[in-house]
């Protein structure tokens, strides 16, 4: 009878006519059948139908409506059924009584729980428990722990579902020594061996704590039963604490277990693919994905196409366009893949595809495209025309949004729009007023920033560590070592954290500042030397040019600590500025040994091209590059900006060909290295094409550089008067360096009218430049006007300036060996000057001429001679030439000035003499000497 009343309850609303009973007991069948087959509805119907007939549910079925109210939201039902137990004979009983404070609880209704809980005088555990978790899941975790405390002195024994409640309270609210009770309890009463619900609680509860960190995966380890929910909370947990490796362990050993994967672990794996090393795991997990039917999980989607983003932005594409469905998440993910690989315009071009589409954009949304156009070179009209949609759209400007606004005007350096916009923020937070001081900083307004100071100090928000760091930047020669020296001393008066981030910006200060021994003192006094310390303080030598330091403290660090890939990239860098071919070899061989310099790792090679280039070994550069398993923008552009300066025009505009066609679009740097190349080769026609394509096809505003590019290929090819017209038509206020570009073209050309003109600009612009004065004397003294050269050496004393020593050096056998004009300090001047002494009377023999006009002095030709030919790159060339005797390597030199007329083509003719390649370096470019013709085809 029972049975057949279940299955036909499957198909009807109310029972048959003939199967109304009117036992409570058959009742109670019926509602438990209906209970078995999730029919919340039917259960209510068939109170509906106990109520027509009078029947009084008994303590069993109660529980069991009241929960259906629960799972339909039935709030109104539930107060009503309230209402009828009040009248019924079993109102005091325990069962329906926790049945109702449940009901009320997970109803969000506290206050009823709460009421009903207080009226209950046969409380048992289960009440206590439910009123507990209902203070729980309605987030009120003091009240939670303070019914434990007082369910205690009523002489209640905690369940394990009291306990479990406990710990997700404690939790929350950070308490660690309750917590740590709760587990000693626990253990102590042999509860851990038999409920994995305290054990998921526990590990749950531990994670909240970076200094019990360890403790999260003992509890795991040493539960004796685990569930799916087991293995989430351990996988979660290790993801929570950053520690993504660890979380991708569990989650393998969960897989070899036999553990259903669920999507929450299968997330968390993924989300643990951040780095570009893990990628082939993530493409595994991706399988995964696919064969488990998780496919158009979007939160799945959302965290493969951010995986995918870091190393392989096509496939986050291909995803992103193949998902039937997308919500503003998925939107969000791929804007945000885009910003993570430097592709700025693809985050503004997707915005704009959003909005064409139905969904509309969240305030993740416009933080996302605000922070890609504060990175963007020519972003600021673009981010006005947004920061105008956002009023448009009546979006609030609260802290985040505010923030969002405030970095981008910072980055694009407009400080009266970031002043506005902090001034608009309703409530502003700690990072508002360090992105302000901090563009403010930037441009080292020293009054504005004491007056922001002030008016912080005056608000409730305090200065924090970052705060400090944001004044620092305005700290940037010796004039400011006072001001640093109060920043550090405010940060001990008002015991602000002294973290690394603190710590380096304070080194990098007294750096920049001239006092190095405190900055070392700085390093040397951090208790816990890290790699991140060592790290920062490499780059801190690196961002003030003191490279050779910076290789020093990397030998002191190996000592100590492992470096990683980002170690070995600052170090790259500094053998490319020291242009130490034989030790930047000695580095690309660490790398290789240590496997970062993998054919895979793209910042890697990036780094090791420009490396190469910079130190002169343009082929070196090229082979790194041709060997690369992934390229990007940064390494076309690293390759194009290595042909353009070496020379070889040609080969960069193919280079920059070959990036077109593999479909890399152009930035704002590439076109820099292309314009320059075309300045090399002298395609004066194609560098007019690449300027215009810049705005017309790749909507990029030239900057300064681009125009100063275009004035020197204008000047090399001998259009001077065109080169002069084009700078007084530019958009923007030239800098110095457009009227150097025309300036050197004026050398070139002799061009002492012109020159006189623009090296009036130029000392305008930067006045303490002595190199323009050593230019124009060279103008002068080659086309004899020897009284113009007097007066620019007087100017020249009265303004106190002195022309820096020019310096060439080479390096041999891992030494570097420097010279000056006219040195005898060098232990073999005596071979060098011999060596001279033969040299030059036999290219003298083949044509070359001592080209006097490099000489600034008015003196005897005698004189003159002696003077050129004891020029420093002459001195370097003949030491290279004596110490490397039966090689057929090039000789490679290096020199702190631009190489002087003469030595240029004292070059050219030794090269040619003795059969060997001489390559030069001097602040300008490289210059390859190969059989009597240089790169630069004579212009530099």
């Amino acid at each position: 009878m029972v049975i057949s009343t279940s299955l036909s309850l499957q198909q009807t609303p109310f029972p048959p006519q003939s199967l109304k009973p009117k036992d409570p007991k058959t009742w109670d069948s019926i509602i438990q059948s209906q209970t078995k087959l999730k029919n919340d509805q039917a259960i209510l119907n068939s109170y509906t139908q106990m109520e027509i007939l009078g029947i009084v549910p008994d303590p069993h079925s109660l529980p069991l409506i009241l929960k259906a109210c629960t799972r339909l939201h039935a709030v109104e039902r539930g107060k009503k059924i309230h209402s009828d137990i009040e009248n019924m004979p079993l109102v005091k009983d325990v069962r329906v009584r926790t049945s109702l404070i449940d009901f009320y609880s997970k109803c969000g209704l506290l206050e009823e729980a709460w009421k009903v809980f207080e009226e209950t005088t046969d409380r048992d555990v289960v009440s206590w428990n439910a009123m507990i978790s209902g203070f729980v899941s309605g987030c009120c975790y003091g009240d939670a722990i303070e019914l434990f405390y007082r369910m205690g002195s009523e002489g209640f024994e905690p369940s394990s579902v009291t306990l479990v409640g406990v710990l997700l309270a404690c939790r929350e609210l950070g308490e660690l020594r309750l917590g740590e009770e709760v587990h000693c309890y626990c253990l102590r009463r042999g509860l851990f061996d038999l409920s994995y619900h305290l054990g998921n609680a526990l590990i749950g509860f531990y994670s909240r704590f970076d200094v019990k960190r360890r403790s999260s995966f003992l509890v795991f380890e040493s539960m004796a039963v685990r569930n799916n929910v087991s293995w989430n909370a351990m996988i979660s947990s290790c993801f929570s604490m950053g520690d993504g490796s660890e979380a991708l362990g569990i989650f393998v050993r969960m897989l070899v277990d036999g553990f259903e994967v669920s999507s929450i672990a299968l997330l968390v794996a993924i989300q643990s693919c951040v780095d570009s090393e893990l990628l082939d795991l993530g493409k595994q997990l991706h399988q995964l994905v696919i064969k488990l039917g998780f496919s158009y999980d979007l939160f799945i989607v959302n965290a493969l196409i951010k995986m995918y983003g870091y190393d392989n932005i096509d496939s986050s594409v291909h995803l992103f366009e193949t998902i039937p469905t997308r919500d503003v998440a998925i939107w969000n993910a791929m804007m945000s893949a885009y910003k993570e690989c430097g592709s700025h315009s693809e985050v503004v071009a997707l915005f704009g595809r959003m909005q064409s589409s139905r969904d509309r954009e969240d305030l993740t949304t416009v933080c996302i495209v605000f922070s890609a156009i504060s990175e963007s070179t020519n972003g600021l009209g673009i981010g006005r025309g947004l920061h105008a949609h956002v009023i448009k759209r009546g979006m609030d400007i609260n802290v985040t949004l505010g923030n969002a606004l405030l970095s981008m005007y910072a980055n694009l350096n407009c400080v009266e729009s970031a002043k506005r916009i902090f001034n608009e923020i309703n409530s502003t937070d700690v990072i508002s007023w360090n992105t302000l001081i901090l563009v403010i900083a930037n441009y080292k307004l020293m009054g504005q920033l004491k007056d922001v100071f002030q008016r912080m100090e005056r608000s409730s928000i305090k200065p924090n560590s970052f705060t400090m760091v944001a004044f620092l930047v305005a700290c940037k020669d010796e004039t400011c070592l006072n001001i640093g020296k109060s920043i550090h001393g405010y940060v001990f008066r008002h015991g602000l954290e002294f973290n690394l981030t603190l710590c380096t910006a304070l080194t990098d200060m007294y750096m920049k500042c001239g006092n190095e021994a405190t900055a070392r003192h700085l390093f040397e006094s951090l208790p816990d030397r890290d790699l991140i310390s060592w790290n920062a303080l490499i780059t801190c030598y690196i961002e003030n040019s003191r490279h050779n330091e910076a290789l020093l403290i990397f030998q002191r660090m190996l000592a100590e600590v492992d470096p990683n890939s980002v170690t070995v990239i600052n170090i790259i860098s500094s053998c490319a500025h020291l242009a130490n071919l034989p030790l930047s070899r000695s580095v690309h061989a660490y790398a290789v040994r240590r496997e970062f310099a993998l054919g895979s790792h793209i910042y890697m090679g990036n780094a090791l091209v420009t490396m190469y280039a910079r130190c002169g070994s343009i082929r070196s550069a090229e082979k790194v590059f041709r060997c690369l398993l992934k390229r990007d923008v940064i390494s076309w552009n690293a390759i194009i900006a290595a042909y353009g300066m070496h020379g070889y025009g040609k080969e960069a505009l193919t280079a920059f060909s070959e990036m077109k066609r593999d479909g890399f679009i152009p930035t704002s740097v590439t076109f820099v290295s292309v314009l320059s190349a075309c300045s090399h080769a002298g395609l004066v026609e194609e560098g007019w094409k690449h300027f215009d394509s810049m705005t017309h096809n790749y909507n990029i505003t030239p900057e300064v550089v681009h125009y100063a590019c275009m004035v020197d290929l204008l000047g090399r090819g001998g259009l001077l008067d065109e080169a002069a017209k084009f700078i007084d038509s530019m958009p923007i206020e030239p800098d110095a360096s457009v009227w150097r570009a025309l300036f050197g073209a004026c050398r070139v050309y002799s061009e002492a009218k012109l020159a006189t003109k623009v090296f009036r600009k130029l000392v305008e612009l930067e006045p303490k430049n002595v190199g323009n004065y050593i230019i124009l004397s060279n103008i002068y003294s080659a086309a004899g006007l020897w009284e113009e050269v007097r007066n620019l050496r007087t100017e020249l004393m009265n303004k106190n300036l002195t022309k820096p020593p020019g310096i060439s050096w080479i390096v041999n056998r891992s030494q570097v060996h420097a010279f000056t004009a006219g040195d005898t300090s060098h232990p073999h001047s005596n071979k060098i000057y011999r060596k001279l002494s033969l040299l030059i009377p036999s290219i003298m023999a083949n044509g070359y001429v001592p080209d006097h006009r490099w000489v600034l002095q008015d003196v005897k030709d005698e004189e003159k001679d002696q003077r050129l030919f004891s020029h420093s790159e002459k001195l370097a060339i003949a030491f290279g030439l004596i110490n490397t005797k039966g090689s057929r390597t090039p000789i490679l030199i290096n020199k702190n000035l631009r190489v002087c007329g003469d030595c240029h083509t004292f070059s050219k003719y030794v090269s040619k003499f003795i059969g060997r390649e001489i390559v030069l370096r001097d602040t300008s470019r490289f210059h390859h000497f190969v059989d009597g013709v240089c790169s630069c085809k004579d212009y530099w």
